[in-house]
């Protein structure tokens, strides 16, 4: 083993190591916000951000320590279908809390979805009312 090869593994492992710690206080940090969080859509958003890039890093780091380049595509296949999922789930959580009425109305900053829910039990009230008829 060539000494620049010792010197190039220690900052692999150093890279690694800062990787490792970031993504893991990330993932912490979005565990946090769950629990502390006061609402549903706060909740969801610390739940889905910091654990995607956490999870990046993590994987990084992973892939950093096989030292193989095998490996990488596979760890990509994941944060891809993470990247996919979370925020797809997250969506599908937050419309189910805001239609069963599980979040905190004073914490909105603005709400874009009240005149579609609005729009869509007028709809249905026609329906149920016409139906009967």
């Amino acid at each position: 083993m060539s000494p620049d090869s010792t010197g190039l593994d220690a900052w692999v492992d150093v890279l690694s190591a800062v990787f490792m710690i970031v993504g893991a206080t990330m993932s912490l940090g979005a565990a946090i916000g769950l629990l502390r969080f006061p609402d549903l859509l706060s909740r969801m958003h610390a739940a889905t951000k910091p654990q995607v890039l956490g999870l990046f890093l993590l994987l990084a780091s992973i892939g950093l320590q096989m030292r193989t380049l095998w490996v990488w595509p596979v760890l990509l296949v994941a944060w891809i279908f993470q990247l996919l999922t979370v925020p797809v789930s997250a969506h599908m959580v937050g419309r189910a809390g805001y239609r069963t009425k599980h979040l905190h109305r004073e914490l909105l900053t603005s709400d874009e979805l009240e005149a579609v829910v609005q729009k869509a039990a007028a709809k249905a009230a026609r329906e149920d009312g016409s139906g009967d008829g």
